[in-house]
């Protein structure tokens, strides 16, 4: 079955200015399906149960949702709850699927509200998504009518998640590629270049500004979301061991550091949309996602700081463009 997600997107872009990437991209999925998660068979053979369906409604604009209850039989239903559940922890989305509500870990939905006004029109545009996860803002995009939305995440089930969610929309014009950003070519295609949630857990974050530079054509537009602290342009937290429980944590500039460091890298016309600290009602488990959240990673006495005494997760969202 993956083969035939690739395949149909290899087709897709041989003939878009995107064609460049097929210089190494399936040699890459190749890899990646050599080793691969001990599930991922599982995963597949259950994505082959979900029932083909005949969604009466695709609503994208203001939500995600694919049909209503009384598109499908009451087996139907529960048939399809039930293998959705098999793909958990959920976290981003929400997504409702004939009315099924997968009420994921993160209201993914605020997120994007935050963002959306501040960017460019998505029409006709080719947009990449750098660590997409299970595609939720991907398809928010899509009701922006692009050429294409392509979403880059080596992680297998997020594949999964968006797989199980295309198969009640399968819109031709939307991917997921089980790739990390440190094997994208520098292409220089990409009309808008989406990147939420990802800087923070890089290593060397100038080489990671760089690698988003890379992928967007002169005059492009890069969304950046990522963690940061209050403070001028020196100022930069390196946190130990974990920040906010999460051991793969590394910088966290203000917003004004990142905004040098963007300049430094060649980005012009660098603008701060959207300052927002994260709430307790924006991110917690669910049915969906039963495990810890932020409530068990905050410090109980003062939510404002981390278990470990940083300041609470604070999200800015940066709009640039090369």
């Amino acid at each position: 079955m993956s083969n035939l997600w690739f395949s149909a997107f290899y087709k897709h872009i041989a003939n878009s200015p995107l064609s460049r990437w097929l210089e190494v991209l399936p040699a890459q999925i190749a890899h990646w399906q050599q080793h691969q998660h001990g599930e991922f068979g599982k995963w597949q053979r259950l994505l082959e149960k979900l029932p083909d369906t005949t969604p009466s409604i695709i609503e994208l604009a203001k939500q995600v949702k694919f049909g209503v209850a009384t598109d499908i039989d009451d087996y139907q239903q529960k048939q399809i709850e039930g293998l959705l559940k098999q793909f958990m922890p959920w976290r981003k989305g929400p997504f409702f699927i004939h009315d099924i509500h997968v009420d994921t870990e993160w209201r993914s939905d605020w997120k994007w509200d935050r963002v959306s006004p501040h960017i460019s029109d998505l029409k006709d545009r080719h947009v990449l998504d750098i660590g997409c996860g299970s595609g939720y803002h991907m398809w928010r995009m899509l009701a922006q009518d692009p050429k294409m939305v392509v979403g880059v995440d080596p992680t297998a089930l997020f594949l999964v998640q968006f797989q199980a969610i295309k198969h009640f929309n399968p819109d031709p014009r939307i991917h997921l590629m089980p790739v990390g950003v440190e094997q994208l070519p520098e292409i220089k295609a990409f009309d808008t270049v989406f990147s939420m949630g990802v800087f923070y857990h890089r290593k060397s974050p100038i080489e990671f500004l760089q690698q988003l530079k890379s992928q967007l054509r002169p005059g492009g537009e890069l969304i950046l979301e990522t963690l940061v602290v209050e403070g001028d342009e020196n100022t930069v937290l390196m946190a130990g061991d974990r920040y906010a429980q999460m051991r793969n944590v590394w910088f966290l500039p203000s917003t004004a550091a990142l905004t040098v460091w963007m300049q430094r890298v060649g980005f012009k016309d660098i603008k701060v949309v959207d300052v927002d600290q994260t709430s307790l009602q924006e991110q917690r488990a669910t049915e969906w996602m039963t495990g810890q959240s932020l409530q068990d990673f905050l410090d109980p006495d003062d939510v404002n700081k981390t278990i470990e005494g940083y300041p609470a997760p604070l999200r800015a969202t940066i709009i640039a463009t090369v």
